[in-house]
């Protein structure tokens, strides 16, 4: 069974993922975890040109993660999946919803009015806060990075 690599970061699919993810994960499907992004055809069309030949894009509801992790497994190769969710809490509803998962990489979330900056890749909100607790008392692993090969240290606030 392929290895999961979990991510929450709000820009989904961008240079960083396609030039250092993917090849750090040995990873040859992403699933872009998102309930608008799963029903807009155009919108993924325009994220599937940023994804290299070879590497299989797949789309799918918050609450159907599993499911079409499951439908795809055969294809994966003994290879990583890459999941991506836009923000904590779809990652959260994943994993309340069966997605099983030990370590959830943070790999940005965007500074906004009412958010708490917490390193240069990472402005927390209260639910997040909240969210990122509730991972913790689940047991799975926070993994604060932008990049595979540079671990950023970051003051625990919850």
């Amino acid at each position: 069974m392929p290895k999961l690599w979990i991510r929450v970061d709000n820009r989904l699919i961008h240079g960083q993922i396609v030039e250092n993810w993917l090849p750090y994960l040995n990873a040859r499907h992403i699933l872009v975890a998102n309930d608008q992004l799963a029903h807009d055809e155009l919108q993924q069309e325009i994220i599937g040109l940023a994804v290299p030949k070879g590497v299989k894009l797949l789309f799918s509801t918050v609450g159907k993660v599993l499911e079409t992790l499951n439908a795809n497994w055969w294809q994966g190769d003994g290879r990583s999946f890459l999941v991506m969710f836009d923000c904590c809490s779809d990652a959260r509803k994943a994993l309340q919803s069966g997605l099983q998962f030990k370590t959830l990489n943070i790999g940005n979330i965007h500074y906004g009015q009412g958010r708490q900056q917490i390193c240069d890749h990472i402005a927390l909100s209260r639910e997040d806060i909240e969210c990122l607790r509730f991972f913790e008392e689940k047991g799975v692993h926070l993994d604060f990075r932008c990049l595979p090969n540079r671990q950023v240290q970051v003051k625990t606030i919850w």
